[in-house]
């Protein structure tokens, strides 16, 4: 989705990552080992920085092995809900390969981690975690620890970039934490009256299943701060920072009203972590303190939207978006 920093899928982006990993999407067979094929230890209790030991000489599966560490006590997990994670990878030589657990550059103490925020499957959907780790999600309970080990080419396949300096014998291991779950409904949206758009902003009509229609007033130049309506009044919970927003969204260009991106366009409600750099600031900056069943619009100027990176096609523009916020994880 065009709301991250980098790319639409990259909703991971801002995570501390020394290599890229992955280069293309890639597909999950069912070939996960037994647990009593780990060779690696990991200490710590869920919900802290695992400590991750390989015994000297091990040698990594040629298949993606599945361990639970400790399992939690909540709902399982299903393919197709959507997961707020934690993470530490490594290759079995030492290599850092990322951790939520490392904190973001110029990022306050006592701060949210930025955490993988996804749908659990067995495509490429971000780039922290393999699809067979993140398949390996499903059947898991929410509150556990589990890890998933194996070679650089059981775990990733094809998509290893060669510029990783991994090579595809090289053990890798993921330790995952399933912070939180839910099942959603995709054609979720706000329901409730909408309230007329304040002087100077935009109409918005989100009727059916489809994209919003947004409507940038004639001859009205952009204003040069950040701008939101709360334009149907939710009864659900404050999104806190930190959450894992799921939401229906639109967006546009104030320029010349052409729709740049939609959830609709994707597949429906998708979810990203809020207040905590995933996405872009002007959505931080206005969806934190909302609630769950708002919509909300927002209107973005270039310095909270994509300013920083002149290299992005939306640098100059200013943004508007609709937002249903149809629930958090």
């Amino acid at each position: 989705m065009n709301l991250t920093k980098n790319t639409r899928r990259a909703a991971a982006s801002a995570l501390t990552v020394p290599i890229l990993l992955f280069t293309a999407a890639c597909g999950s067979d069912d070939d996960k080992g037994a647990s009593d094929d780990a060779v690696v230890k990991v200490e710590g209790a869920a919900g802290a920085k695992p400590k991750i030991t390989v015994p000297k000489d091990a040698k990594p599966a040629d298949k993606a092995v599945t361990k639970t560490l400790v399992e939690g006590k909540g709902a399982v997990v299903k393919k197709g809900d959507l997961v707020r994670l934690d993470f530490s990878a490594q290759s079995m030589k030492g290599q850092n390969l990322g951790s939520s657990w490392t904190p973001q550059p110029g990022s306050k103490p006592g701060a949210p981690r930025t955490q993988v925020v996804s749908e659990v499957t067995d495509q490429m959907t971000q780039q922290m975690l393999p699809p067979k780790v993140m398949s390996a999600v499903a059947g898991q309970k929410v509150g556990s620890r589990f890890e998933v080990e194996g070679t650089a080419k059981a775990l990733i396949g094809e998509g290893l970039n060669p510029q990783s300096g991994i090579k595809p014998g090289d053990g890798l291991v993921w330790v995952v934490d399933v912070v939180g779950a839910k099942k959603v409904d995709k054609k979720a949206k706000a329901e409730g009256e909408q309230a007329a758009p304040e002087d100077g902003l935009p109409e918005v009509k989100a009727e059916g299943e489809k994209a919003a229609t947004i409507t940038v007033p004639k001859g009205e130049k952009a204003p040069s701060g950040l701008k939101e309506q709360v334009l149907i009044k939710g009864k659900g919970p404050k999104v806190k920072t930190g959450d894992g927003l799921i939401a229906q969204y639109t967006g546009v260009k104030w320029e010349d009203g052409k729709k740049f991106d939609s959830s609709w366009d994707h597949g429906g409600a998708t979810a990203f972590q809020i207040g905590t750099g995933q996405v872009v600031q002007g959505w931080d900056k206005a969806l934190v303190g909302k609630n769950v069943g708002d919509r909300v619009e927002i209107v973005i100027p270039p310095k909270l939207g994509y300013g920083a990176s002149p290299q992005h096609e939306l640098a100059k523009n200013t943004l508007v978006f609709s937002v249903d916020i149809v629930g958090t994880v």
